[in-house]
Parts: structure tokens; C-alpha cells; sequence
């Protein structure tokens, strides 16, 4: 577990759980202790215990794939609270979600807002959360490169997604990804800016990285 955010209003754990080595984040209101858990990949027993000083209020998943769902139905079975899910991924899931998330919707838990983006071209479903300079980004973006994209048609729905709603955002805002290490809002919209510069064949697809595709 790393601590990767803990200011005056909100602290973010980070726990790389399951077997392809997944970020769960839970997100912690300073002044009221509830929290809610974003994505849960695997080792319930792991997330429970840093949950437990904690008031959970929500199970929030940024997509559907198996490698941050593996230990939803555990975790939803032992906190007995709600998992949200955008619709487009809902079926896919290993619970039934009880709400939906839609893009612009504002989640409060404690004192701390959480704004939906959707961001669909990894899943259809696919979300990012936002709360003032912390975005919880899932597979949709990683430092230096978006989340895998099974065509050339869901690539270029990843990258409207990032151009629409995450490039837009100030420069300093720290991305939190589903694998792998946090990243500078600015840096990654360089990269793009760069890699946009370029020709690129039209089937492009699959693992793309902004410097080297």
C-alpha cells in the first residue's frame, strides 16, 4: 500500500493488488473518515483492512475487464454497500451494479466531490474520476500512452476522449492510472501534442505510446 495523496481534505491509498499487478485506490475524507474504493482487482482481505478504520460509501469500478473486478463480488459481499459502474460496461460485471454512472454526474461522500467523466475507447464503459487537482484515470490513460484499444476505431475513441475531456484539464493535475506509476497532466498532453505532429498508419491500435508509435 503507498500513500499517494494526503492533503488537508482527502487522502488516496494505492494497492497494487491481483494477479497483473492492479491499482486500487480508496479515497479517504480527512475530516469525516467515509471513503469510497475505486476498482477491485483482487486480495479483498488487503483492501478491507485499510477500509476498515474508514466509512465506505460506494465500490466504484472504471471498467469492466476482469483484472480490476476479481474481488468485487468478495468486497461487495462483506462491505454490503453500493457498486456504480457506467452502463456501457454494467453487464460485464461479476455483480450487478446498483447505480449507474453517467458523464457529468457528482458523487459526495464526506466533504469530497467526485465528478464522472466517461471516456470510452478501452471499454465502451470506460470512466475517470476527478476531485480537484487528483484524476483516478482507470485504463484510459498512462504515463506516456492511452489504454489498450482493441481497433482502429476504438483508438480514435480514446484519443476524443483524452482531447475532449482529460487534455483539457490544468496542467497540473496528477493522473492516477490503473497500472503502473501516477503522471503529470501536462506531460502526457506534450507527449500527445507531439506524437499528434506525426503521420500515422490508419490501422493504429492496440498498445500505443505516444513517443515511439
Amino acid at each position: 500500500m503507498t500513500t499517494v495523496v494526503n492533503d488537508d481534505r482527502i487522502r488516496i491509498e494505492k494497492l497494487e493488488l491481483g494477479p497483473f499487478g492492479t491499482n486500487a485506490y480508496i479515497l479517504i475524507c480527512r475530516q469525516t473518515k467515509e471513503s469510497v474504493v475505486v476498482d477491485a482487482p483482487g486480495g479483498a482481505g488487503k483492501m478491507l483492512e485499510v477500509i476498515r478504520e474508514t466509512q465506505p460509501r460506494m465500490i466504484l469500478i472504471t471498467h469492466n475487464h476482469m483484472d480490476h473486478t476479481g474481488a468485487l463480488a468478495e468486497l461487495k459481499s462483506t462491505l454490503k454497500i453500493p457498486v456504480a459502474a457506467h452502463a456501457d460496461d454494467a453487464d460485464e460485471l461479476p455483480v450487478a451494479a446498483d447505480r449507474f454512472l453517467n458523464d457529468g454526474d457528482v458523487l459526495d461522500f464526506g466533504n469530497i466531490r467526485l465528478s464522472v467523466m466517461h471516456t470510452p475507447g478501452h471499454t465502451p464503459g470506460s470512466i475517470c474520476l476527478l476531485t480537484e487537482n487528483y484524476l483516478i484515470a482507470g485504463d484510459t490513460i498512462f504515463p506516456d500512452g492511452p489504454g489498450r484499444t482493441a481497433s482502429p476505431a476504438d483508438f480514435k475513441m480514446i484519443v476524443d476522449s483524452l482531447t475532449a475531456k482529460v487534455f483539457v484539464l490544468p496542467d497540473d493535475i496528477q493522473i492516477f492510472s490503473g497500472h503502473g506509476h501516477s503522471t503529470i497532466l501536462k506531460k502526457e498532453r506534450e507527449a500527445f501534442e507531439a506524437f499528434s505532429a506525426k503521420s500515422h498508419r490508419p490501422d493504429l491500435c492496440g498498445d500505443v505510446l505516444w513517443a515511439s508509435s
